[in-house]
């Protein structure tokens, strides 16, 4: 197991990647933040809040997406419990910024744009990710904002501890055996 992230690292990034989305979107007046569930929405939640804080404003419209019955393995999984979504408001063009924790094959993504289209035609969509493990991907999906991105083989995977579930901030790569 290697640490990618340490609690004062990750802090460091998420910081960094706030900054970079008020840097291109100001006052965030037609742009939406939207978390992907269930594990996007620890990152969504931290950026959102990071963002306001940054701007004063409290009223940037911020939602959490389950994307579920989007999957293309949805058939393939035993049981299914979808999280709840959230987005009481209209993506109708609107910028909107999707938020995960690791992109990997770029399915997750997939999936998220085509249950963001059930909500509206937004304006633009942008990726926000944490971690871009980006020689893995088996779809065209690259994000505009990543924290890190890591080189990784199929025998690995990226663990991303966030206090509110894990009791712990980290991130770290481990061998699968």
């Amino acid at each position: 197991m290697k640490t990618l992230l340490n609690n004062d690292q990750l802090n460091i990034t998420l910081q960094r990647l706030a900054h970079q989305l008020v840097e291109n979107h100001l006052s965030f007046k037609d742009t939406a933040i939207i978390g992907i569930q269930p594990r996007g929405i620890f990152l969504s939640n931290r950026i959102a809040d990071m963002v306001k804080k940054i701007t004063g404003n409290n009223n940037i419209d911020y939602g959490k997406l389950d994307i579920t019955f989007y999957r293309d393995d949805v058939q393939s999984r035993d049981i299914l419990v979808p999280s709840d979504t959230n987005i009481p408001f209209s993506i109708q063009g609107k910028n909107v910024i999707l938020i995960d924790d690791v992109l990997h094959t770029g399915r997750t993504i997939r999936s998220a744009m085509d249950a963001l289209i059930d909500f509206g035609r937004p304006k633009k969509v942008e990726l926000l990710v944490l971690i871009d493990r980006r020689f893995s991907r088996e779809l065209p999906v690259q994000p505009d904002y990543a924290g890190q991105t890591v080189d990784t083989i199929l025998t690995q995977k990226v663990k991303v501890y966030w206090k509110e579930k894990d009791g712990k901030d980290e991130v770290v790569l481990i061998d699968k055996i």
